[in-house]
């Protein structure tokens, strides 16, 4: 095995901008790590160690001008090795998410973000629950969404769970696969199996394609994860503060549904249908963009950009490219792609995933709520990632507020 590569005092020094003398009392802190040479004559420093260090001050220094903004788009607040946004790309573990979706199933995806191998999840133990009882409370909530089923029957299904607070790695793992089944069979209303995602939604939505069952196969990675959007970082709080994994799911689809999450794809899908019925969609255009809520922190249209790619979402160009090599010969294909157009040409914003989601629960004419189901099955692999790593880490997420009210002069 290579030998980890390693600087000289001189070289860690200058890395993190600092003496001698201060790169000394950090490793009298134990803020770095030091060791001889073959030598014996002089110390050196793990350069990963260094290089860590340095972007955490570099980070500290942009807190103390944008402490307001940490959690709104700011500075980090984690350290992952999970996922990485960068340069327009979405990488999953070091892996192009991306080149992943093309190929890989969900299934494989999960086994790199929960570094297990794939043969590990296809063999996990079958859910340990009463197919009875569970096929009892499909049937009493058979009237609801996918999500509002997912909400009530992943706690009652916790309750059921032998294993449930286990923490040793194989229970942890079982107990993983559990979750990501049963609220494929929640949300489908189906019985939980350990066929792979992507042939369970296409066996409920009646998707014989092959080529579109593909794209439901793509989508499902491509929204495996997005290192600490909105629901992960609640996943991680929950996480944090030791409860199981059934209840860092509940929390992390509870944040998912939020119109400016997850649930954005209620919106876009009422945009497709006035869009559809508007008789000038530039004027209809003009007239949404008038009054739409200006603000640097939002999208022009629901569906359309993303902070963190200013060149276009990588993942909707994906999508949308494979949703156009299989859509149906009579679908609504043309007016979304002219919907698109038009956004584009007016706005200069390109759609995001939210829009590519809705657009193939549109095209491949898939029930009401597809595009979240799809959105919230895929990122379930994520938060659990997440729920591991932060379980690793062992400490309490716990931020501090910054007091802007009155304080009482007397006391």
């Amino acid at each position: 095995m290579p030998l980890a590569p390693t600087l000289t005092a001189a070289e860690a020094a200058a890395e993190l901008g600092i003496s001698l003398p201060t790169l000394y009392a950090y490793v009298s802190r134990g803020m770095l790590s030091s060791s001889p040479d073959a030598q014996g004559k002089r110390r050196l420093y793990d350069a990963g160690e260094v290089r860590r260090l340095a972007r955490r001050k570099e980070d500290g220094k942009r807190a103390g001008k944008v402490a307001q903004k940490v959690l709104d788009w700011g500075v980090p607040v984690l350290e992952s090795s999970i996922t990485l946004v960068a340069e327009g790309r979405l990488l999953y573990r070091g892996h192009d998410a991306m080149e992943l979706a093309r190929t890989a199933s969900l299934e494989e995806v999960a086994a790199l973000l929960w570094e297990c191998s794939a043969r590990r999840i296809a063999e996990a133990p079958a859910v340990p629950f009463a197919t009875a009882q569970w096929a009892a409370w499909l049937k009493l909530w058979s009237d609801s969404t996918p999500l509002d089923r997912a909400l009530v029957l992943l706690p009652a299904a916790a309750a059921q769970m032998p294993r449930v607070w286990a923490l040793g790695r194989d229970a942890q793992l079982d107990t993983a696969c559990s979750v990501m089944r049963l609220l494929a069979a929640a949300m489908v209303s189906a019985a939980p199996s350990n066929e792979p995602l992507h042939r369970q939604l296409a066996s409920a939505w009646n998707v014989r394609n092959r080529q579109q069952a593909g794209l439901l196969r793509a989508a499902l990675v491509a929204c495996a994860d997005h290192e600490l959007n909105a629901s992960t970082f609640t996943v991680r709080c929950i996480t944090s503060t030791g409860t199981h994994l059934f209840g860092a799911v509940a929390g992390g689809l509870a944040a998912l549904a939020g119109p400016r999450h997850g649930g954005e794809t209620v919106r876009i899908a009422a945009l497709f249908d006035e869009a559809s019925r508007a008789p000038d969609l530039d004027r209809y255009l003009a007239n949404r963009l008038a009054h739409h809520e200006q603000s640097m922190h939002r999208p022009v249209l629901s569906g359309f950009g993303h902070l963190l790619y200013p060149q276009g979402d990588p993942r909707a160009r994906l999508l949308l490219g494979m949703l156009a090599d299989c859509a149906p010969a009579r679908s609504p294909l043309a007016e979304v792609e002219k919907l698109a157009r038009a956004v584009r040409d007016t706005t200069g914003v390109g759609p995001n995933v939210d829009f590519a989601l809705a657009a193939i629960e549109r095209v491949l004419g898939l029930p009401t709520d597809a595009a979240f189901t799809l959105f919230a099955l895929g990122r379930v692999v994520g938060w659990i990632a997440h729920a591991i790593e932060q379980t690793r880490d062992g400490r309490l997420i716990r931020p501090r507020a910054r007091y802007i009210g009155e304080v009482d002069a007397a006391g």
